[in-house]
């Protein structure tokens, strides 16, 4: 059974920085790419970054600047980091896997696996 566990800070301060992880489990993800996406409540859920397994990235334009993704193969964990957080960043952080050969842009259709979500509240 494939399963994407995140983990990491939930609370942070206005203009901080937070790691995630995700803990990924269950199968092999030779050709998959791993991504981040969130989702603020009304809103639909928003693609953020993504890498593949030789570490290549794709970074979401609008927060290209404030987010970086790696992936540490040997263990099979995804970081998200993101600084200078703000207020408007507080949402569900999801970990998805898509079975895609590069690490790009994806759609939520594209996902083949997604993590259960973790809160993150930035404060003010």
């Amino acid at each position: 059974q494939v399963q994407l566990v995140e983990s990491g800070e939930t609370s942070v301060q206005a203009g901080g920085s937070l790691r995630l992880s995700c803990a990924a489990s269950g199968r092999t993800f030779t050709g998959y790419v791993m991504a981040w996406f969130r989702q603020a409540p009304g809103r639909d859920r928003e693609f953020l970054a993504s890498v593949d397994s030789t570490g290549v990235t794709y970074l979401h334009d609008p927060l290209s600047d404030r987010v970086a993704i790696s992936w540490d193969n040997d263990n099979n964990i995804v970081y998200l980091q993101m600084h200078n957080l703000k207020p408007e960043d507080t949402a569900v952080y999801y970990c998805a896997a898509a079975k895609h050969p590069d690490a790009t842009y994806l759609y939520t259709s594209w996902v083949d696996y997604w993590g259960q979500g973790t809160q993150v509240t930035v404060s003010s």
